[in-house]
């Protein structure tokens, strides 16, 4: 099964927010590794002799506030797009032509 690289992600064009489905899948594979750690850490804390069971059971308890916030810490912007350098002065519409006259006003019934 061959992963997702770079080289496989669709070009972006624009700056919006990347999709809901994505966030998503992103923050839980995030939470997913850090609880992979936590149950790493408490199996080796179990194992271990004193004086490092004691740091390891520490991580172990901490590690899900950790996850959550690694999990929740993304930025969900697109990378920036590369933008065209804009022209000296945009263009402007003219004055065009002027029509001499009087306004009239009353009734036009």
């Amino acid at each position: 099964m061959a992963g997702r690289g770079a080289e496989d992600r669709p070009s972006v064009i624009t700056d919006a927010r990347i999709g809901r489905t994505l966030s998503t899948e992103q923050r839980m594979r995030r939470y997913l590794i850090t609880m992979g750690f936590r149950v790493v850490a408490f199996f080796a804390a179990v194992l271990s002799p004193a004086p490092h069971n004691l740091i390891l059971f520490l991580a172990a308890a901490l590690l899900p506030g950790l996850a959550v916030l690694l999990g929740n810490a993304a930025d969900n912007h697109a990378a920036p797009v590369a933008r065209p350098p804009e022209a000296e002065r945009p263009p402007e519409l003219t004055t065009g032509d002027v029509v001499p006259g009087d306004v009239a006003e009353g009734d036009a019934a």
